[in-house]
Formats: structure tokens, C-alpha cells, sequence
């Protein structure tokens, strides 16, 4: 594949004329693009010789067995088995008398190594021929290459001697190498005009390579980022795919025509060049196709797919490369028609788009046409057409990623309006929702109050009733004491009265006596009525909450006692060992008498009921006992309360204390005696209650407060 820069370099006209087989150069032969007078395109002028002499450098030798041959004829055929052609080519030259002689040079491009003869004086070398016994070398820096200073007058006639070495290239059509530089632009002259136009006109042609490969370089790079930040979006992928093939056939202008490239490495890069170019023609119909929102259909999939093996094929056998230029269209036609048929679609980023494809499409045509229409182009206008070629589609891309993110970002911003929007009326409606919540709320928290404070009521009258038939059984005891000696009291009255008729005042004093002491167990009897009343009234009165010094032996004492005859009320066949140890050093506590009564009473009462259980199922030989210990220590003090009941299962242990929670049948408790108790002795007074317990063998209570 030849290079670009020679595909792109304008084909004049180089009007010759032949007078006895002599080139007559003139100054109307310079390319307009580098000044360069290209000698090596005349047919019937050049002359071949296969070997090598050195004497065929000279001016006049005998040229028999020297056969018309230009460069450009020299082909594969005349390689030896080695794959090496060597030989020299002669022609003659004369240069107009009006052509500048001033600073004239010769320049040579090709990738056969080459000495330079004019008139048997070696003038220049390219490469190494190995005629002075190094190794065989190819030219290097083809696109660099300066003239070589040569010496020629106007009117006189000069011989110019070419001794050519060169190899097949080893990768197919395994043609000469030097093949790959167009060999009718081998070998010009140069003069001061040329030198003028040649330098500027390499770093011209360097300076939109350059410029073509950054700008898609800098594309590849934005849009794999983009990618990188969206990798759900499959248009962006396939945007970022094209511009890399761009970015590499590029760089492989640049690459070919800026650094020394070898015959093997100019034939990588060509085929990498002419691989991304066909794959730029596979990646753009998938864009529109995905910008459109069409289906690729099965056989364009094929088609594409079978464009891309074809293209690998190339790269070795250029001979398919006509027909894969014929293959090019097929995706541009169906590009087109993604375009036509969804022309009412047409809006916006999608505009980007179309209007770089058909540019690049049309820069193309007019390429093409310019090259076949008219025989003078300027060079310049065909880098124009090829800027236009290469890089308006790649900058289309960007302007449709450009116009979509901004699309995007005035749909993200419309659709966040709408969602604040709504979120403003979600908002009005789950604060209207909350307020009937809350409403909802307080109304059944009322409720749950109102319930609670039955449930607590219930449970004060529960202990209540229990309380007040404990004080019934005890209360009897003194009023059965009252009646008693009431009666007696009478008798003794009347024996009195009998006795003092009689006269026997011994007698009469005897029984003043009984009567006294009569009366005074009478008093004691209701004194201890009087208290157990007021006790009864003072526990039924609602709790004021206030605090006083409490002696809590008495306390106990009292609950214990109340609790038991209580118990005794409703199962007259109970009787329990009570066992007191109380500190006869505790200190008054500063309590809530009432609230610490009910304590006592609650803890006392489950007590009870645990050894009364027990007591069904245990036999005879289980005699109920509960203990009530009081003590001090580090500032506490302590109410145990001990019972040899069933005791607590560890799995209920933790849940005694959680209101609603009980082991007794229904109907028996509430489940919130407990529950009160831990109320009051831990929120109301500060202290703690804990629970000490082995399944089969009892509990024990602790009722710490500070002291």
C-alpha cells in the first residue's frame, strides 16, 4: 500500500520532449507542490542493465545489452532466487539554458538502495548498495530526505547512473520493496526554487498530520472517559470504538511520514491504516443505527462482519482492495438510509451527527472528482479535502456527545422539578397522613392510659381484696377477745351485785379485781382492732408520693402477717412457717410507706403462693416456709424476702419483671404486680430488685433502697 503523502502529492503534466534520447529539463517540470523536476517518469529516455560495474558509471560506454527500462518498470521478475535485483539504469540529461542552476541538487526517494552517478562521479548514496563492502542498508527517513549539492550547466549534457539494489518484500504480493514509493517520483532535481518550496512544504504536510492525529488522540481520550463515568450507555461505547480507529489511522500518517520507517514497518503501519480506515466504515452505520433507535438488521451484521475479515485478507493481498473499496459503500448506504427513513426524527444532538457524515461523505466525492476532473490541483486543496475527510465526522461526535449531555442535563434538571414537585405534594400529603397519625396516636395512647390505669386499679384492688381479707382473719382474733371478756364482764357484774347484797366485801373486791383486768384486755383488744382498721384504711388511701422515715422491721412485720392471714382467708388448709430476721440496728428509711407496703405485700403474697403450690404435689414431709430477712450494708438497705417453693425457670427469669407477664392460671394474677413493684422500688425510690432463683429449690427477692 503506498504511502498517503504520495497519494495525495498532485500529478502534472511534465512536458519533455526527447532529442536524441536526452531528458531536456525545463523549469515548467517543477511540481508545483515541492519545486522537485522528477526525471524518472519519461519512457524510452532510461536504460537497464542487470550486474554490476562500476564502469557503467561512465559517461560514454558501449551500451549494448542495455535494454529501455524506466524505474517505475523494474519488477519482481527480475529478483534472483536470493529475492535480490541489482543492475544500473542510464539516462540523459540536459538541463534548458534557461533554467536555474543555482543551488541544484538531486533527491532521491525509494527503498532500493542506490549510488548516484553523474558523468562517472559519485554524487550521492541512499542506502547501502554494499558496493563498498557493508552489509546491504535500506535509505532511511524517506519523508526527510535532503538533496545532495550537484554541479550541472545549462545547455550541456550530463549522464546520470543509477546503481540499484533491492529485495522482494517478504510479506505478499512479495513485490520489490521500492514498489511502495510510487516509482515515477524516485528521482528529481532541485534548485533554489525547489529548496524554497520543499522544506515548508514538509512542514506543511507534517503539521496537519500532527494536527489530524491530536484532534482524534484528544476525542478517543474525552469520549472513553465519558464512557468510563456511563458505561450503560452503548451509543457513547460504540462513539469512543470509532474515534480510537480514527485516532490510530492517523497516527499512522504521522507515524509514516514523520519517522524513519522501515519496508517491514511501512507495511504494518499501511495495514494497520487501511484495517482502522475499514473499521471506521464497519463502527459508523452501528452509530446512526443506535442514535436512531433502529434494529441492525441480520444481513448488515454479516455484511460488516464478513467486511472486517476481508480487510484482514487485504492486508496481505491487496489485490482484493478494489473490491473492498466497492464494499465501502455498502455501509454508507445503509447509513443513508437510517438517515432517510428517519428523517422526522431529526432534532437536536441527532443534527450533530448527520451534517459530520455528510460532510466527510462529501469531502470524499469531491475529492475524487477534483483528482479525476481537473489536471491541475494544488496540494494544499487536497489536504483541505482531506481534513474535511477525516476529521468532521469525528468532531460531529463530539458535538452530538456535547448536545446530548446538554439534553440530558436539561432532562435531569426537568424531571428533578418534577420530582421535587411531586415530592412537595408526597410531602403535604405524608404530613397530613402524620397529623392523622399522630392523632390516631394520641387517641389510642389515651386509650392504653386509660387501660393501664384500670389494669393498676384492678391490680390495687387485687392486692386490696387480698389486704382486706387478711386483715378480716386478723381482726377476728381481737373482737373474738372483745366479745369474750364482754360476757364475762356481765357474769361478773352480776356475782358482784350478789356478793355486795350479801355483804362479803372480800368477795365483792375480788371481783372488782377480774372485772378490771377484764376491761383491760378489753381495751388491748381494741386497740390492736383500731390499728389493723387504720392500716386497712391507710393502704386503700391513694399514694400521695411524699416521703417520711420509715421503720422498715414493722413494716415488714405488718405485711408479712396481713399477707399470710390473707393467703390463710382463701385456703383455710394453708398454714406456712414465717421466719423474721430483722436488723434490730436498720435504720428509718426516707420512703413512700403505701407505695413500699404494696412491694412487700406483692413479693410476699408470690411467696406464699409458690410454697402453697408446692405444697399440693410435694407430700406431707413439705412443710411451706417463708423468711423475711432485713439488713445494711455500703449505704443500702435490704428486704429479702426467701420462700422453699418451686422457684423460677432461668427461661422466665428475665421476663418476671415485663408487665402483663405471669405463670399463674388465668383469672389467678394480672401480671403487673411485678411490674409495680419494679415501678416503684426502682423509678419511684431509686433502688433495685432482683431475683435469686434454681428451678425446684425456691426463690429469693432483694429489695435494696438507699438508706
Amino acid at each position: 500500500m503506498k504511502k498517503l503523502y504520495t497519494v495525495l502529492i498532485l500529478f502534472l503534466t511534465l512536458s519533455s520532449y526527447a532529442q536524441d534520447k536526452v531528458i531536456i529539463v525545463k523549469p515548467d517540470m517543477r511540481a508545483k507542490a515541492n519545486g522537485l523536476a522528477y526525471l524518472t517518469r519519461f519512457d524510452g529516455f532510461w536504460f537497464f542493465k542487470e550486474g554490476n560495474d562500476t564502469s557503467w558509471a561512465r559517461k560514454d560506454i558501449n551500451m549494448t545489452g542495455w535494454k529501455p527500462l524506466r524505474p517505475a518498470e523494474l519488477s519482481a521478475k527480475y529478483a534472483d532466487k536470493n529475492g535480490r535485483v541489482e543492475g544500473w539504469f542510464r539516462a540523459k540529461v540536459k538541463l534548458d539554458n534557461v533554467y536555474d542552476t543555482q543551488q541544484l541538487g538531486i533527491l532521491y526517494f525509494s527503498y532500493g538502495a542506490v549510488d548516484i552517478y553523474i558523468d562517472g562521479k559519485p554524487v550521492a548514496s541512499y542506502g547501502n548498495t554494499g558496493a563498498n563492502g557493508k552489509p546491504y542498508a535500506e535509505p532511511a527517513n524517506l519523508g526527510m530526505q535532503i538533496p545532495a549539492n550537484v554541479v550541472m550547466k545549462e545547455g550541456a549534457e550530463y549522464t546520470i547512473a543509477l546503481h540499484f539494489v533491492d529485495y522482494l518484500s517478504p510479506f505478499p504480493p512479495k513485490h520489490l520493496k521500492s514498489n511502495d514509493v510510487n516509482p515515477d517520483l524516485t528521482l528529481g532535481l532541485t534548485d533554489a526554487v525547489a529548496k524554497k518550496t520543499l522544506l515548508p512544504t514538509l512542514l506543511r504536510d507534517h503539521l496537519y498530520f500532527n494536527a489530524w492525529w491530536w484532534v482524534c488522540a484528544v476525542l478517543t481520550l474525552l469520549f472513553w472517559l465519558l464512557y468510563i463515568q456511563n458505561t450503560s450507555d452503548k451509543t457513547l461505547r460504540l462513539i469512543a470504538i470509532c474515534a480510537t480507529f480514527f485516532a490510530v489511522a492517523t497516527g499512522s500518517i504521522l507515524w509514516q511520514n514523520t519517522v524513519n520507517v522501515s519496508s517491514t514497518g511501512n507495511f504494518i503501519i499501511s495495514g494497520v491504516m487501511g484495517l482502522s480506515l475499514e473499521l471506521i466504515f464497519v463502527t459508523v452505520p452501528l452509530i446512526i443505527a443506535n442514535i436512531f433507535k433502529r434494529r441492525v438488521s441480520p444481513m448488515l451484521k454479516l455484511f460488516l462482519i464478513l467486511l472486517i475479515i476481508f480487510s484482514f485478507i487485504n492486508v496481505f493481498f491487496q489485490a482484493a482492495q478494489l473490491w473492498l473499496n466497492i464494499a465501502d459503500a455498502v455501509p454508507l448506504i445503509a447509513c443513508i438510509y437510517y438517515i432517510v427513513t428517519s428523517w422526522k426524527q431529526l432534532r437536536g444532538a441527532l443534527w450533530s451527527v448527520v451534517v459530520g457524515l455528510l460532510v466527510s461523505l462529501l469531502s470524499f466525492l469531491l475529492l475524487i472528482a477534483t483528482l479525476y476532473l481537473f489536471k491541475s490541483v494544488s496540494e494544499e486543496t487536497i489536504l483541505y479535502f482531506n481534513t474535511a475527510l477525516l476529521l468532521s465526522f469525528p468532531i460531529s461526535l463530539l458535538g452530538y456527545v456535547a448536545t446530548r449531555f446538554k439534553e440530558i442535563i436539561n432532562e435531569v434538571r426537568e424531571n428533578a422539578e418534577e420530582v421535587v414537585r411531586l415530592s412537595e405534594e408526597k410531602k403535604e400529603e405524608a404530613l397530613n397522613r402524620q397529623r392523622l397519625l399522630q392523632e390516631e396516636v394520641d387517641r389510642q395512647t389515651a386509650e392504653i392510659k386509660a387501660n393501664q390505669a384500670r389494669l393498676i386499679q384492678s391490680e390495687k384492688m387485687a392486692s386490696l381484696g387480698e389486704l382486706t381479707a387478711g386483715i378480716a382473719h386478723e381482726i377476728q382474733n381481737p373482737l373474738n377477745f372483745v366479745n369474750n371478756f364482754s360476757e364475762v364482764s356481765i357474769e361478773l357484774l352480776t356475782e358482784l351485785k350478789e356478793e355486795e347484797e350479801k355483804g362479803n366485801k372480800d368477795d365483792v373486791i375480788a371481783i372488782a379485781d377480774d372485772l378490771t383486768g377484764n376491761l383491760e384486755k378489753i381495751r388491748h383488744h381494741g386497740k390492736r382492732a383500731d390499728a389493723i382498721v387504720k392500716g386497712m384504711l391507710e393502704h386503700s388511701r391513694a399514694s400521695t408520693g411524699q416521703k417520711e422515715l420509715t421503720d422498715l422491721n414493722a413494716l415488714a412485720d405488718e405485711y408479712l402477717r396481713l399477707a399470710y392471714h390473707g393467703q390463710r382467708a382463701k385456703d383455710k388448709d394453708f398454714n406456712a412457717e414465717l421466719v423474721t430476721h430483722f436488723d434490730e440496728k436498720l435504720p428509718k428509711v426516707n420512703v413512700v410507706p403505701q407505695d413500699i407496703g404494696r412491694v412487700l405485700l406483692n413479693v410476699i403474697n408470690n411467696a406464699l403462693y409458690a410454697t402453697q403450690q408446692k405444697a399440693k404435689t410435694a407430700g406431707t414431709d413439705f412443710k411451706p416456709e417463708v423468711t423475711v430477712t432485713t439488713s445494711t450494708a455500703n449505704g443500702q438497705v435490704s428486704i429479702k424476702v426467701k420462700d422453699n417453693g418451686n422457684g423460677i425457670p432461668d427461661a422466665i427469669k428475665d421476663k418476671i419483671m415485663q408487665p402483663f407477664f405471669t405463670t399463674k392460671p388465668t383469672g389467678e394474677g394480672t401480671g403487673l404486680g411485678l411490674s409495680l413493684s419494679y415501678d416503684i422500688v426502682v423509678k419511684g425510690h431509686g433502688g433495685t430488685i432482683n431475683v435469686n432463683s434454681k428451678g425446684g429449690e425456691g426463690a429469693e427477692f432483694v429489695i435494696s433502697l438507699p438508706a
